[in-house]
């Protein structure tokens, strides 16, 4: 059929749509409700591709992690009901990461809406803005005719501000319309860009002279929106003025790692003389983080309403402006408009805290030493598990340019504190992980990497987190992607269990685990797989897993002891029992 003077579905005509906002890949869960948009990925095959998910919430996490890479909107398509619920898990990532993202539900039938018809959800009610939960923006299209209308809104709103998911409830009669070719106008729709927040000269004018009366600035950045450009203008602004550098909880690429400014992670198990060096400073520029409650250290490392530092801080939302925190100098501005002025932003010949600079830099390297904690299972003939040593390896491997990816558990602890990002200003993204602590991220986050990248896709797993989307593994072989994941089996769930000992020692609930046999599982799939339990193994594996064709799971059995980067399990609940008796 030619599309361009027959008359076509106006299922054809949202595909289309997303072709001109150039989007290349969209994922999803087929569903009834949305044939005619199916009939449209075929018409329009050769320049959109329908990834198919095995669970709608692995395929709203895979929109999300490609809308971190691409910072235009992930796209992703589910049936009503059970579809858009099991979605939801993808759209609350996005809204508290700060992803674009648009989610395409299909809905029931006009004619049966408001009777409770067949998996009927108010969508308006469970996703909508006004219960401040998941999405920035829902709205249905009832008028065949306003798709272009719609779809460019929902681009428009997801990439504005601070950007979000935005969610389209599409009723499956509407999408069957047929329609003649031109009535679907504007016929050639524009790519919607995001609007930038510009930075003015006056309140740069007036953050230069609070930098100089500064003795112990330190800048936090993090948030999405960064593109390399900005990460290098971020880079320049620092070396210019000396400033340390710390990147906010999972955006650890936003600053190079390798950069002797870089200050470390302010995120979960933070170093403590980070977080003391957080306290102590008499200025914080915050650079596009929201200064979550992961960032701020439970609201204690910088203060709400009122910071005991000067607070400056920079968004692209006018609405989380002064929102939680009362800023000493509030900026609505993106990273990128606010990251181009600063590094022109002229530095005083004299920095008084190029020592503190220097320490903070210093204080990082330190704590990537792993002598902190004596009782942390070492080698032995048990096997025991060293995974400082097993990030190491991995850092020495791994391209530079190779995308990482985990989702929530303890496990996770172990890249963020060992392994160091190259990040954005050497070009690429290379960091994908959830702010809001979702569970079964990072598989379906690496295929989504691995299938629209083409580069190294690594995730690292725990035995509960891999066992929430592993399913997504067939999605990976059947779309011919490659991710290599490196799953940590210590048999609980590890970060509860942790908690657990601390709250309640040696009362254990809930927490254990059962296992299936995680390599015959991944061979079932298609993937390669080996389990080991010694770190001297682990080399030998990763390469190979890397000069492999195929996708890899290797499966390393860890000691239940080694909990965390900081304590065992042993010294965890040691410290409970002496804190209940004393």
């Amino acid at each position: 059929m030619n599309s361009s003077t027959s008359p076509h579905l106006a299922g054809h005509l949202l595909v289309r749509c997303l072709i001109e906002q150039g989007v290349t890949h969209a994922f999803g869960v087929p569903g009834e409700s949305f044939l005619a948009v199916l009939d449209g990925f075929y018409q329009y095959r050769e320049q959109i591709q329908f990834v198919i998910n095995r669970q709608e919430g692995g395929a709203a996490f895979m929109a999300e992690a490609h809308g971190k890479l691409t910072r235009r909107p992930g796209v992703c398509f589910v049936t009503r009901g059970p579809g858009a619920t099991n979605a939801s898990i993808g759209v609350h990532t996005a809204y508290q990461d700060g992803t674009p993202m648009v989610l395409f539900v299909g809905d029931v039938a006009s004619d049966t809406r408001d009777r409770e018809a067949f998996q009927e959800v108010n969508y308006l009610s469970f996703l909508g803005p006004s219960t401040r939960g998941l999405a920035k923006l829902v709205e249905r299209i009832d008028d065949a005719r306003r798709i272009p209308e719609y779809v460019a809104r929902a681009f428009a709103t997801a990439m504005n501000g601070r950007p979000g998911p935005v969610v389209l409830v599409l009723p499956e009669d509407m999408l069957a319309q047929v329609m003649a070719p031109e009535a679907g106008l504007p016929q050639v729709m524009p790519r919607v860009a995001a609007v930038e927040a510009e930075m003015g000269a006056k309140p740069l004018s007036i953050l230069g002279e609070m930098l100089s009366k500064a003795k112990r600035p330190l800048v936090i950045a993090g948030g999405s929106g960064w593109s390399p450009q900005a990460a290098q203008d971020l880079q320049q602004f620092a070396e210019h003025w000396q400033l340390p550098v710390g990147n906010a909880f999972r955006f650890q690429d936003t600053f190079d790692n390798h950069h002797p400014l870089y200050a470390g992670d302010v995120g979960l198990g933070i170093n403590p003389r980070l977080a003391q060096r957080i306290q102590d400073s008499d200025l914080i520029l915050a650079i596009g983080a929201r200064l979550g409650e992961i960032t701020s250290g439970g609201y204690t490392l910088i203060q709400s309403p009122r910071p005991k530092q000067t607070l400056v801080h920079i968004h692209a939302s006018a609405e989380e402006l002064n929102r939680v925190f009362q800023a000493d100098l509030a900026i609505q501005a993106s990273v990128t408009s606010a990251a181009a002025a600063l590094k022109d932003l002229p530095a005083p010949t004299e920095l008084p805290w190029a020592s503190w600079a220097i320490d903070s830099h210093a204080d990082y390297l330190a704590n990537l030493q792993p002598s902190h904690i004596a009782d942390l299972p070492q080698d032995s003939a048990q096997g025991l598990v060293n995974m400082p040593r097993i990030i190491a390896v991995l850092q020495q491997h791994l391209p530079q340019d190779a995308v990482l990816t985990n989702g929530a558990g303890n496990f996770a602890s172990w890249l963020h504190r060992y392994f160091r990002f190259h990040g954005l200003a050497k070009g690429h993204k290379t960091q994908l992980a959830p702010t809001n602590g979702a569970m079964g991220y990072g598989v379906p986050a690496g295929i989504a990497a691995a299938i629209t990248t083409g580069r190294t896709a690594f995730t690292i797993a725990g035995d509960g987190d891999f066992l929430m989307n592993g399913q997504e593994l067939a999605t990976a072989v059947q779309h011919g992607a490659k991710s290599i994941i490196l799953l940590l089996n210590n048999g609980m769930f590890g970060t509860i269990r942790m908690h657990q000992e601390r709250e309640y020692p040696q009362r254990v609930a809930g927490t254990p685990l059962a296992n299936p046999d995680f390599c015959a599982l991944a061979q079932a799939y298609g993937y390669a797989s080996v389990c080991i339990d010694r770190t001297e193994d682990f080399e030998e594996e990763l390469l190979a897993a890397l000069a492999r064709p195929q996708g890899t799971l290797i499966e390393l059995r860890l000691d239940p002891q080694a909990i965390s980067t900081r304590g065992s399990l042993n010294s965890i609940t040691q410290s409970a029992l002496a804190r209940q008796l004393g």
